[in-house]
């Protein structure tokens, strides 16, 4: 049987972190207690103009690589979760391909399920090595959030930051992933959303990101939770015996309600979203690499990634690290 296990992590945030009291200088009306007190978040990375979703991808997919100890060319699938693509079309996944330099003839596509991104793509990428059509993938979350808000709407503007996170995933006679669940209901979009569209040339309706506070808690919290009992149910594995819960960094309250609900104790919960603000589908993987590279996460270790984002779309993996 062939498995898929995660054989390198990277991550990279554009500039220096931009931190609560930065962006009320920048004229925005808010304060550092209003916004630690109601998320947790204290700083966040902000790219520059011309900084775009594929070169942050690039960075942190570099970083990946070599942290996988194989080169560009020995990957023969890409995926790439983005809400914030560098152009309508080709995908932000072929001009990744083409700054690594593969051309090997791999796949290559980017995948939209906003900040369950990641965990739809790692669940895909799962999929096709399993399969035994590809050996080796590079799974990448990358945005670019600072594009699409509307800086004059202090509750969500603050909230959001750019970077991205990417993971090396390949064939192993071993289990590395265990499980996986994706899941989605249309009904909600309202709830959280852009929804603004290209029509001719120009943009109609409204351009900025959207979103019902309060209404994206309390389903978030639920389903956060559910999700992770399902992979540990799949998985066989009771949650006391997962070592670390990586969930979507989005607001410090959702993942102390969602460690609550669970019964996991935040010292099992890898927390990134007070420096890192809600990157979206990079925040997964940020959080992974982050939590790796400082020696909480080791080989052998349960870890359960889970997301959540607009549509709803949410989902989790359970995977022995």
């Amino acid at each position: 049987m062939i498995h898929a296990r995660v054989a390198g992590t990277g991550s990279f945030l554009p500039g220096k972190p931009v931190t609560n009291n930065d962006l009320v200088a920048r004229g925005i009306d808010t304060s550092d207690e209003w916004i630690t007190e109601r998320t947790g978040i204290h700083a966040r990375h902000l790219a520059e103009p011309d900084v775009t979703s594929s070169q942050l991808a690039y960075e942190a997919s570099i970083r990946a690589i070599e942290a996988a100890g194989c080169l560009p060319g020995d990957i023969d699938l890409i995926i790439v979760a983005t809400s914030t693509p560098d152009c309508i079309f080709p995908s932000t996944a072929t001009l990744l391909q083409a700054k690594l330099g593969i051309t090997n003839g791999g796949a290559a596509f980017d995948l939209q399920a906003v900040c369950a991104g990641f965990a739809y793509a790692l669940a895909t990428a799962e999929k096709f090595i399993r399969s035994g059509s590809h050996k080796r993938a590079l799974v990448v979350g990358a945005e670019v959030f600072s594009r699409i808000l509307d800086w004059n709407d202090r509750g969500t503007c603050v909230l959001f930051g750019d970077g991205a996170g990417a993971i090396v995933l390949e064939a192993s006679d071993a289990p590395g992933i265990l499980a996986s669940a994706i899941h989605a209901d249309g009904s909600y979009n309202p709830i959280l959303c852009v929804p603004g569209q290209i029509n001719r040339g120009s943009v109609t309706g409204d351009p900025f990101l959207r979103m019902d506070g309060q209404a994206v808690f309390k389903f978030a919290v639920k389903v956060l939770a559910d999700v992770a009992r399902e992979v540990a149910e799949i998985g066989g594995v009771s949650l006391d015996e997962v070592d670390w819960l990586i969930p979507h960094q989005a607001n410090i309250r959702i993942i102390q309600a969602t460690g609550k609900r669970l019964g996991v104790s935040m010292g099992k919960v890898i927390a990134t979203v007070s420096h890192h603000g809600n990157t979206s589908a990079a925040s997964i993987p940020l959080a992974l690499d982050e939590a790796v590279r400082d020696g909480r996460i080791q080989r052998g270790q349960k870890v359960i990634l889970e997301g959540i984002g607009g549509g709803f779309a949410w989902g989790a993996t359970l995977l022995r690290f």
